[in-house]
């Protein structure tokens, strides 16, 4: 934050909080036609999202951990996917007490199509940023991602507002 000392970066903090919640509010607002178009819960959306990206499978705990839900919430998650079509839940091979959770990928095309339309949007708006602007952005979002990890625990270990 701004000690006040200086207007002109006050005025860029007060900008920048605004430009920031818009940017949440379209992108969750996207998410929820997103989720809409396929017939799927938000959470689904992007825990799908997630996993797509990890480069193996995944137990329902380390989907409880990758998402902030509990481990109750994403169990239920991981039902309505497999439900879906969209994972599939196989023993693991190297320690049989564990489920790992996998994406199908024929039917996660659906979610695929969506997703990089978004992409080919994504890619036109960083066209005109330079390699030393792109590295600030991504520099940005990996530490908003790292503090959002940090609130949504703390908000969990508070109590719940009247």
């Amino acid at each position: 934050m701004t000690d006040g000392t200086d207007p002109s970066r006050t005025r860029l903090y007060e900008e920048l909080a605004t430009e920031s919640r818009r940017y949440h509010a379209a992108f969750v607002l996207f998410n929820q036609a997103v989720a809409d178009h396929l017939g799927l819960h938000p959470t689904d959306v992007q825990a799908l999202s997630l996993l797509t990206i990890e480069p193996e499978p995944l137990t329902v705990r380390q989907i409880a951990d990758l998402t902030g839900l509990t481990t109750g919430s994403a169990t239920r998650l991981v039902d309505r996917l497999e439900r879906g079509g969209y994972v599939v839940r196989t023993p693991d091979a190297r320690d049989r007490r564990r489920v790992l959770v996998t994406p199908v990928p024929e039917r996660l095309a659906r979610v695929t199509a969506v997703w990089d339309e978004l992409g080919r949007s994504w890619q036109t708006l960083l066209d005109d940023h330079t390699e030393d602007e792109l590295r600030v952005v991504t520099r940005h979002m990996r530490r908003a991602n790292d503090m959002s990890r940090t609130q949504i625990e703390r908000l969990r270990t508070l109590p719940k507002p009247d």
